[in-house]
């Protein structure tokens, strides 16, 4: 599956926040987590909610793109390879087992972390945990599962990013942004690195992360917390924890220029993208980060699209977001030219649209309607207990705690027009950013 930036997670906790704020008080079900610790390192957070027969199990690997050193992609290749078998289980045998009791099971890979989930009737929840273990300790990394999984990877590569102007476009914006850290390579991994990786390189990698001390089990539903609690501590108890998991030391150093790349691809409209470098997950000027990004593109009124799609008719879509990783944040625009527009005209009228942000204070009118639009626009979806599950996986993960509701509603409503200023003139600057334009390559005859 394709990476899941951090906020999308922190978009699940607005939602909840959002249906929360409508009553008189918080009832916010995820301060009621109980926390277990194995005393070989995995976390366990356990949640009983008997509302619905149907239990949320999630598996957390604190290992992503990031990690990775030799070869690239490992961590998403593994992600496939988890499915394809283990001493005990035949290829493909985890899935349809969990799939015949009428379960949903899949996995994802960030820059950060993998994740493996199971949603389930509540009565496979056993059959899930011991699945799980099994393919933890005995996992099938053979010359076999590597080259099946392989060829896999390097068709969804192809068809994901190398044959899209998006993909080729992101890309190349995350190398140009970064230039030391490991964020600068793409999830999926290089074409040339998955093709290469060696089943020793893979086991390596598989021994050093998939260590119980490196693992975050998240489960929410219709379950018995202590049973559950039992049969995970049998089930995963016996694992030898690392003791120290290596990191890749890599700091991103101060950019001093803006950058720019050009890159040329058969398509009809070009394809624009910028970054800003921006904080890591957790600063508290994210909110008022996450509030520009309205401002700038949040629905038909929002600048971006009354600038580049309504007004001037350059551009068929315009967006602005916040991108939060654990070690660093990008503040990313992207626009899908018009066949018929100029490229250069709609980067002039983005930088146009960043430059009001710092030039300006936002009207109250504007500001509020952005507030309420990263809480209101995702009510309309149910809170799952699969929320919950990532929710409270993900904060564990990035904060060492779960956040009530109250504490970020709060800090979003906090946000004041002089904060999107400040934060706009603080990050959105041109010796901080990085423009990739995915043009026609050149006609033959151009000059040039």
């Amino acid at each position: 599956m394709p990476a899941r930036p951090a906020h999308a997670l922190a978009c699940a906790l607005l939602l909840l926040a959002a249906s929360a704020a409508a009553g008189p008080a918080i009832d916010d079900p995820a301060l009621r987590t109980r926390v277990t610790e194995l005393e070989n390192g995995l976390q366990l957070l356990t949640l009983e909610d008997r509302t619905t027969p149907v239990v949320s199990f999630q598996m957390w690997v604190k290992v992503g793109s990031k990690d990775e050193s030799r070869f690239t992609g490992l961590a998403h290749l593994f992600e496939h390879m988890m499915f394809k078998g283990s001493a005990h289980i035949a290829p493909e045998e985890h899935a349809r087992l969990v799939q015949a009791r009428g379960g949903v099971v899949n996995a994802y890979t960030t820059n950060d972390y993998t994740v493996y989930f199971a949603n389930v009737p509540a009565e496979a929840l056993p059959l899930v945990i011991d699945l799980e273990a099994e393919r933890v300790a005995h996992l099938d990394i053979s010359e076999q599962t590597l080259e099946s999984e392989r060829q896999v990877v390097l068709e969804e590569r192809r068809l994901r990013s190398e044959d899209r102007p998006n993909g080729r476009a992101r890309e190349a914006l995350f190398s140009l942004a970064f230039r030391a850290h490991p964020y600068r390579w793409p999830v999926i991994g290089w074409r040339s690195d998955v093709a290469a990786a060696t089943v020793e390189a893979c086991r390596e990698f598989f021994r050093t992360f998939y260590a119980p001390d490196n693992i975050v089990i998240a489960i929410v539903g219709d379950f018995d917390a202590a049973d559950a609690i039992a049969r995970v501590t049998r089930a995963f108890g016996s694992l030898e924890p690392a003791g120290s998991i290596p990191r890749n030391p890599q700091v991103e150093p101060e950019q001093a220029g803006e950058r720019r790349e050009t890159v040329h691809f058969d398509l009809q409209g070009p394809v624009w993208n910028a970054a800003w470098h921006a904080p890591a997950v957790g600063h508290p000027d994210a909110d008022a980060l996450d509030v520009a990004a309205q401002i700038l593109s949040g629905g038909r009124s929002s600048r971006l699209y009354e600038s580049l799609v309504r007004g001037a008719e350059q551009a068929l879509s315009a967006h602005a977001f916040l991108y939060e990783f654990q070690s660093a944040g990008l503040f990313m625009a992207a626009a899908s030219v018009r066949p018929d527009a100029s490229v250069e005209r709609v980067e002039e009228l983005v930088f146009a649209e960043i430059d009001r942000l710092r030039d300006s204070l936002a009207s109250e009118a504007e500001l509020d309607k952005a507030r309420r639009q990263i809480e209101v626009a995702l009510v309309g979806s149910p809170v799952t207990n699969s929320d919950l599950a990532g929710r409270i996986a993900f904060d564990t993960i990035t904060f060492g705690r779960i956040r009530p509701l109250s504490e970020v509603l709060d800090a979003l409503r906090a946000v004041t027009a002089a904060d999107v200023q400040r934060v706009a003139r603080t990050y959105l600057v041109p010796e901080r950013r990085s423009v990739v334009q995915v043009v026609p390559p050149p006609r033959e005859g151009d000059s040039g």
